[in-house]
């Protein structure tokens, strides 16, 4: 499994709504082929930021079954209205008997 790494910025005072969106756009993700688990971190000291971190089979069950579908665009209808800029996305891989 691999991490998709999501930083995302959201609009200040929309916490709340961004929040509600993610949850119905989860619903969209997990039904993906090869998605894993999703988790969903708040910033402490800026909480406009959140960090996602989403299980995924293979690198291409994101960027090529997920990203290039439908349900990305329904997955993003819900939540990009909240953005305060796009955002930064990497792909991480476990480190054998560190992981």
């Amino acid at each position: 499994m691999i991490f998709e790494h999501a930083l995302i910025t959201v609009q200040p005072d929309s916490q709340v709504e961004f929040e509600a969106a993610i949850t119905k756009a989860r619903e969209v993700m997990s039904a993906a082929p090869g998605f894993c688990s999703f988790a969903l971190h708040r910033g402490i000291e800026t909480p406009d930021c959140y960090l996602l971190l989403v299980g995924w089979e293979t690198v291409e069950a994101h960027t090529e079954g997920f990203r290039q579908s439908p349900a990305f665009g329904e997955w993003r209808s819900h939540i990009s209205p909240f953005f305060a800029s796009p955002p930064e996305v990497d792909h991480y891989d476990p480190i054998a008997g560190l992981s």
